[in-house]
């Protein structure tokens, strides 16, 4: 039986909200509220949601860019919350993310080259001359070409830049990839690319990845498993093949009737119905009461308004936080 590479459990990230003179905590943000995950090795789980809902702040938590408030986070059952800064970094080239942005992590005057293989150099994994033999060859699977090593940022495209993200946590050797919404702003021919090369390096690398985007039709391509968020809750999980063919939550149902088709005005047997949600996402300083989603549900009773939903079991590897599925 495969090992859970990643355990996230109950985990909770806060941001104080000060006022006053002296900086008093008068709230808090809750970006990430009770979250859950378990990713095996070779492992693809997508996290989907509406932007706000708090997905990039899960990925940063998980690496410790950003502070947990409460719950636990294990790599290969090690509490990383739990170490010191020297321990961490240690273990820091097994846990890789890549941005949404890939400009605005690269230095426009370090050469790429340099750029994908300086951590192997920070981290002693490698010597100088080593680190361009290592770095040419992860290149070169992420779709770049040796000329491009002595090039600076400013020199490449959207997509190409993409794969220099991929490459520089690649050349690490991770274990695992928290890709945080990696082609959302590449053009749509660019995407696909970039999907087939997460799936590649996947299969020959036996990579594990958590996929962050608010596209499901993005995650669809990559993930065996999809986990849906919202205001910083989890909502829904199950497999892809289950979730496209049998979603239980009302907020599930909606983000996959607005997955474009590729042909619109001729309607497939299988097309949703195209659900169109009222208003927009809560503040998360100031969560709704009992079931988060229940000012924007068409089919919200006193219940969902009351009481918070408990995240349930509803068969096979399918979970649920919902009162009336």
């Amino acid at each position: 039986m495969t090992e859970a590479l990643l355990e996230v459990n109950h985990l909770k990230t806060y941001f104080p909200i000060t006022s006053g003179l002296f900086n008093r905590t008068v709230g808090h943000v809750k970006a990430v509220d009770d979250i859950s995950i378990t990713l095996k090795e070779g492992e693809a789980f997508g996290l989907v949601g509406e932007s706000g809902s708090g997905k990039s702040t899960v990925g940063k938590t998980i690496v410790r860019l950003a502070d947990k408030t409460s719950g636990e986070v294990k790599f290969k059952g090690i509490d990383l919350h739990q170490l010191s800064e020297k321990e961490l970094r240690k273990l820091r080239p097994k846990l890789q993310l890549i941005f949404q942005d890939p400009y605005s992590s690269l230095n426009p005057r370090v050469r790429v080259g340099d750029a994908i293989g300086e951590a192997l150099i920070n981290h002693g994994l490698a010597t100088k001359a080593e680190a361009r033999e290592l770095v040419l060859e992860v290149m070169d699977a992420c779709g770049l070409s040796t000329y491009h090593y002595d090039r600076f940022p400013h020199e490449f495209s959207g997509g190409q830049r993409q794969r220099i993200g991929i490459a520089r946590a690649l050349v690490l050797n991770p274990d695992l990839i928290i890709a945080d919404e990696p082609v959302s702003a590449l053009d749509v021919s660019i995407q696909a690319q970039i999907i087939n090369l997460f799936r590649k390096l996947q299969v020959s690398r036996g990579l594990t990845y958590l996929f962050i985007s608010h596209d499901l039709s993005v995650v669809e391509h990559l993930c065996t498993r999809i986990g849906v968020m919202y205001l910083g809750t989890m909502m829904e999980t199950a497999s892809r093949d289950e979730l496209f063919r049998n979603p239980l939550h009302p907020y599930t149902k909606a983000l996959l009737s607005a997955v474009p088709v590729p042909i619109p005005k001729k309607k497939r047997k299988d097309q949703k119905e195209r659900i169109v949600l009222s208003g927009d996402i809560p503040n998360p300083a100031n969560p709704p009461s009992g079931c988060k989603f229940h000012t924007r549900c068409p089919f919200a009773t006193d219940i969902c308004r009351e009481q918070l939903p408990v995240f349930r079991h509803a068969g096979g590897d399918h979970y649920i936080a919902c009162h009336l599925a």
